[in-house]
């Protein structure tokens, strides 16, 4: 006899056989022993998922000499015409190449004559989506009020492609996707049957691969065992099918995970010279990281995941080192990596920049985590801690080092004024925007806290755009870094004798007390220390306050 493949040499002969349909063949187990078979059946299921076998096997069942039967005796000539695909009463069509309205007409008038043989006459029609309109059309009368020994059943992949009314005249069964260990299972019972020695993690590899998909499992197998004969481990698997082992998917994740973008190009480069398919890394690595989400919000109650006992060890205890947000972060980075690989030429060079954009959101800081650090702050202020303490100890050397900064003078103006072109320059290259509002500004007087900018009074309809709390921002940074401390900024229009110098070791607040002007909104929180040391630590701006 001709070789037959271990796809269709393991096909289920009884709905027990069936892998991962539990909900499927109790259903229509309960409804051949209770007589409520219905007379339109539909099998909704991704590829390998056991469509077409769930509807010979219950074909079979209608139509076995004992039955109808939830146990047919394969022994039958009916069983065996109808396992061996010649029964007269068993009609399968191919809705691709028999989507006519021709074909339908012709199903139709055979539908009227009585079976040969068994009790019903079953038409399977698989992928049945392919059918047309019109054939869909001329098929509904029929469907809804057939001849009581027609059944039809149905398989397709895309059922959003056929027709809501032939929909509602069927019952409708949606096939899972096979869980992982259950197609470890069912390649290791069959393994055993055919005396081939395979390793756990070979299986664990080709059940991965196979995406869900009993049929692809097996025949993945099969191509093993031709390449490789009866004694099958994990890298022969991983070396035919370009797959990636778990090892190294574990020190990409770490790697992604620690910012460490050596260590991946390096990971990249080796398994783009051993000839891996780089698209599907991307797929493993959503994986990984979904399974350290899953397991970062469930703890020990990962019953979500098909995982071995090792894996899950290395989920839980990284996942601790982590962050929700990131991890969302570097999942949303890969989705968009793999949309852009599919197109691209070069998937090597866009899976690397892909992989460092996910590194640098492993190492963001989240708002849940500023949030937190800010809460730690304002709590330690409160409490005068360690944190309060150091800066305020910072503070006394600054000042210890310089008295002059206790009190400032005029001095400081004078050296703005030889400075403010540069100033304007630093201020520039931060924020170009700010650079037109600032060349016609010179620096007036300076007090305790703040900075007085005058500008020219012709630009006194455009007031509103000196008082940017950008613009304030960037100028008092620049200017910090001169006088050697911060000071807010305040803009007023130039007066006549504003151009005058003032005398040299002159205290502006002696001078001018009557301009002082007392700080208020966003520019009194960044004279706070503690509000200022975030401020610098996370180079960033005040966009809202909550007291």
């Amino acid at each position: 006899m001709a070789y037959e493949v271990l796809a269709r040499k393991w096909r289920p002969q009884q709905f027990n056989d069936v892998v991962g349909q539990g909900h499927v063949t109790k259903t229509l187990t309960n409804a051949i022993e209770s007589d409520r078979v219905a007379h339109a059946y539909m099998f909704v299921g991704s590829r390998g998922t056991g469509k077409t076998t769930s509807a010979r096997i219950l074909a079979k069942a209608l139509n076995c000499e004992k039955g109808p039967t939830p146990n047919p005796c394969d022994v039958c000539d009916s069983c065996k015409e109808v396992m061996a695909g010649n029964s007269l009463d068993v009609i399968e069509i191919d809705g691709a190449s028999n989507n006519g309205v021709d074909q339908v007409r012709d199903l139709r008038d055979n539908a009227r004559y009585s079976p040969a043989r068994g009790p019903y006459k079953i038409y399977i029609i698989d992928e049945v989506h392919m059918l047309s309109t019109a054939a869909f059309n001329a098929l509904l009368k029929t469907l809804e009020e057939p001849p009581s020994h027609v059944k039809f059943i149905f398989a397709t992949t895309d059922v959003h492609k056929v027709l809501p009314t032939i929909l509602s005249r069927c019952q409708r069964f949606d096939l899972r996707r096979i869980s992982v260990q259950d197609i470890v299972d069912r390649l290791r019972s069959g393994c055993k049957d055919e005396g081939v020695t395979i390793t756990e993690d070979a299986l664990l590899a080709i059940a991965r691969g196979a995406e869900g998909g009993l049929r692809d499992a097996e025949s993945a197998l099969d191509q093993i065992i031709s390449f490789r004969g009866k004694e099958i481990n994990e890298d022969d698997v991983l070396a035919v099918f370009g797959l990636v082992s778990w090892h190294v998917l574990e020190l990409l994740t770490l790697a992604i995970l620690k910012s460490d973008v050596p260590s991946i190009i390096n990971i990249i480069a080796d398994m783009d010279q051993a000839g891996k398919d780089l698209q599907r890394v991307v797929m493993e690595l959503l994986e990984s990281f979904r399974n350290l989400l899953v397991v970062l919000y469930a703890g020990k109650d990962a019953s979500a995941l098909e995982l071995s006992e090792s894996q899950l060890q290395f989920y839980q205890a990284h996942a601790p080192e982590t962050d929700a947000g990131r991890i969302i972060r570097i999942i949303d980075a890969l989705v968009e990596c793999d949309g852009r690989m599919r197109y691209a030429l070069s998937k090597k060079t866009l899976l690397e920049t892909g992989l460092i954009r996910c590194s640098r959101a492993a190492e963001t800081v989240t708002i849940n985590e500023l949030l937190k650090q800010v809460a730690d702050l304002k709590k330690n202020f409160k409490s005068g801690g360690p944190l309060v303490s150091a800066v305020a100890e910072t503070t006394t050397a600054v000042y210890a080092a310089d008295p002059q900064k206790k009190k400032p003078t005029a001095n400081e103006v004078n050296l703005l004024l030889e400075n403010w072109h540069e100033i304007i320059a630093q201020v520039a290259k931060i924020d170009p925007l700010s650079r037109r509002y600032l060349l016609d500004t010179a620096p007036l007087r300076t007090d305790d806290l703040q900075l007085v900018v005058g500008f020219d009074p012709e630009f006194s309809s455009e007031r509103k755009r000196f008082d940017d709390s950008r613009t304030k921002l960037t100028l008092g940074r620049v200017v910090e870094k001169q006088v050697g401390r911060f000071l807010s900024i305040l803009f007023e229009p130039l007066k006549a004798d504003d151009h005058k110098p003032l005398p040299a070791d002159t205290p502006v607040s002696e001078s001018s007390a009557d301009n002082t002007v007392e700080l208020t909104g966003v520019m009194k929180w960044y004279t706070n220390p503690v509000v200022k040391t975030v401020v610098d630590a996370f180079n960033g701006e005040i966009t809202d306050i909550r007291e």
